[in-house]
């Protein structure tokens, strides 16, 4: 019971609400109130300040945050590794994860997996920015993570594609057909963009070529650049990945420099993989390389 406490706490921390926490993990809201109270009492301290904006952490709870994940991580991998003696036919697998990945490649390799392991059950977690894919990882609160690299030298990662990133123009944009799309004209096109703090490599693009583009347009989200652009308001530079299977009409050709974004698997470094974590990547493996 008091492992099931822990697991509640966190959820509510990752989730931003003890109702959102409690739904995870099949409870009542008032049956995961219930029990955080009763941890505050037991140790008679604050964990979790409520405000108007949902809840977070008391400073008490912040500093205890790490043991806790430790605790029920060891759980964790304690009923992993039962479930591997035998054979693998329970366990949760949680992974971290950014968009494009999400909607093309894990629905196929989740299938292919789930029909190995039938009794696995997945928890995916969406970020969009791969430094927070990687603190994640770092955390404790995903077994690995799909990002870009390079990564930081406390991960251990696996690479899996290497991904291009297109000059994305409207159907009848003067060189729809061109061999590739030069990059002076970023200063010139209308450029529909996401901002750099949710788009670093793209920023990054811009600086090493010393250009300034017509920032024309900002938005959030990888469908809204397609459908602008499929209506002639203005070009982009998106990763091949994200064009794939959008029903939009555009023209996608290559950068006069061409760049790549390369995708791997990750997880903390030093510390050895679990029977289910492994199992994951050898499917994830197979499945990119069309085996």
């Amino acid at each position: 019971m008091r492992l099931v406490k822990y697991q509640i706490l966190l959820k509510a921390v990752e989730l931003g609400g003890i109702t959102k926490a409690a739904e995870a993990l099949g409870y009542t809201q008032s049956a995961a109130s219930r029990m955080i109270a009763a941890l505050e009492q037991e140790w008679e301290m604050e964990l979790l300040v409520r405000g108007r904006g949902g809840i977070h952490l008391s400073a008490a709870g912040e500093s205890l945050l790490p043991y806790l994940r430790t605790v029920c991580n060891a759980q964790k991998e304690l009923d992993e590794q039962v479930a591997f003696l035998q054979g693998l036919n329970r366990g949760t697998l949680r992974v971290g994860t950014f968009s494009s990945v999400s909607i093309h490649w894990l629905p196929s390799i989740m299938k292919r997996f789930l029909q190995r392991y039938p009794g696995i059950q997945f928890e995916l977690l969406s970020k969009w920015e791969f430094a927070e894919v990687e603190d994640l990882i770092r955390q404790g609160q995903v077994d690995c993570g799909f990002l870009g690299l390079p990564a930081g030298e406390d991960l251990e990662v696996f690479p899996l594609r290497r991904d291009q990133f297109m000059a994305v123009l409207p159907p009848d944009h003067p060189l729809a057909r061109a061999p590739f799309y030069p990059m002076e004209l970023l200063s010139h096109d209308p450029f529909i963009w996401i901002p750099e703090d949710r788009d670093v490599e793209i920023g990054q693009i811009f600086r090493e070529e010393g250009i300034h583009p017509n920032l024309r347009y900002t938005v959030n989200d990888d469908f809204a650049i397609l459908a602008m652009v499929e209506q002639g308001l203005g070009i982009s530079i998106r990763p091949e990945l994200v064009l794939q299977g959008s029903g939009r009409r555009f023209s996608a050709i290559p950068l006069e420099h061409p760049r790549y974004r390369d995708i791997a698997l990750a997880v903390r470094r030093g510390k050895p993989l679990s029977p289910l974590t492994a199992r994951f990547l050898d499917v994830a493996r197979q499945w990119i390389s069309g085996e």
